[in-house]
């Protein structure tokens, strides 16, 4: 298709996010709003969470449904690719011994704790006979 004025056309525009009109019950939507809340999402955000959940458990999420977009800061990782679970704490990398700093010499006579001391009570010792 070509532009009236003779040029190219212009790119087309990413499928935009469908908006839709939602009547809900006041209550519903206030315990909606709690459980968004708990979960750090918006009311709009845990309606497009709840509908994907239900949709994949039926079977019937379709395949090439796009992923739901993150809002937010951007993740310090920019590699392409799978991103962690947001729920997992990240994986703590191995360190190489030889890059730690040296512990500092132990004190002369000091091999660590010492055990308390128990005091002598004879109703803790084993009866001798």
């Amino acid at each position: 298709m070509t532009d009236p004025s003779g040029g190219p056309s212009p790119q087309r525009r990413p499928q935009q996010r469908k908006q839709v009109l939602l009547r809900l019950d006041p209550s519903v939507y206030e315990a909606l709003a709690r459980w968004a809340g708990d979960e750090l999402r918006s009311a709009n955000a845990q309606i497009e969470f709840l509908l994907r959940r239900a949709l994949a458990e039926a079977g019937r999420l379709p395949g090439e449904a796009a992923p739901i977009p993150r809002r937010g800061r951007p993740s310090r990782d920019t590699a392409p690719g799978p991103r962690p679970d947001p729920g997992r704490p990240a994986p703590i990398p191995p360190t190489d011994p030889s890059s730690r700093p040296p512990r500092p010499p132990a004190a002369p006579g000091n091999t660590g704790p010492t055990p308390p001391a128990v005091p002598d009570d004879p109703g803790t010792r084993p009866p001798t006979g």
